[in-house]
């Protein structure tokens, strides 16, 4: 009888560990999905704080004109100053379409230089001046001065076709060349341009083609 009661004992004592063992689990994990729970509101909170972003002001100026002066090569009668003046339409930020004018002086001849004969041509004559219009093709890129001191530039390339008037004649012209443009601000830059100027000619008695190249520095205003 004796350990009939010392055995009840050992289970009573046995079955009140385990309940305080179940109910601590169980609050236990009662605060453990109640943690859970509350973090996956917050992952999932469609309630986004939205900010304020200020948006900084793009010029859009299209136009461009501009002003150049440089040295022509007019083929077989030397260099010479040549000047004149850039209209162009920025269709985007990579095309454009340009007009340009230029006057010049045509020099001599090696053979009259040498021979001191007659002149080929007289000094109207001598008048060089042409008008093109040119599709462009800018590929765009920084010009790093120090770290901060930076300017955006382009390269470009031109092909075009126009008119020259030289020689007491009006030729058919076709152009192209390439340039390097620098803008010092939103509206104002400075171009560097080599262009080649090509159209029969047969002012020496023999029609050939002739190639007469352009090197121009130019500023120029946006608008």
């Amino acid at each position: 009888m004796k350990l009939t009661v010392n055995r009840i004992k050992q289970y009573g004592a046995t079955v009140v560990c385990l309940a305080v063992l179940a109910s601590q689990f169980i609050i236990n994990n009662t605060a453990f999905a109640q943690v859970n729970s509350n973090q996956a509101q917050v992952e999932i909170d469609p309630n986004i704080e939205r900010r304020d972003i200020k948006e900084f002001d793009i010029d859009s100026e299209n136009f461009e004109v501009g002003a150049y002066m440089g040295v022509i090569s007019i083929e077989d009668f030397e260099s010479n100053v040549v000047y004149g003046a850039r209209i162009a339409y920025h269709v985007n930020e990579h095309l454009f379409i340009e007009g340009t004018y230029g006057i010049a002086q045509a020099g001599e001849t090696s053979f009259e230089t040498l021979s001191g004969g007659a002149p080929f041509l007289t000094d109207d004559e001598r008048d060089y001046r042409y008008y093109d219009v040119s599709l462009g093709y800018n590929m765009n890129g920084e010009l790093f001065v120090t770290s901060d001191l930076v300017f955006n530039t382009d390269f470009y390339l031109t092909l075009g076709a126009g008119s020259t008037e030289f020689g007491g004649d009006e030729r058919f012209t076709v152009s192209a060349g390439a340039g390097y443009r620098v803008l010092l601000t939103d509206y104002f830059a400075l171009r560097l341009d080599v262009r080649d100027h090509i159209f029969n000619s047969d002012i020496l008695g023999k029609e050939k083609n002739v190639n007469n190249l352009t090197y121009t520095l130019s500023t120029s205003f946006f608008f």
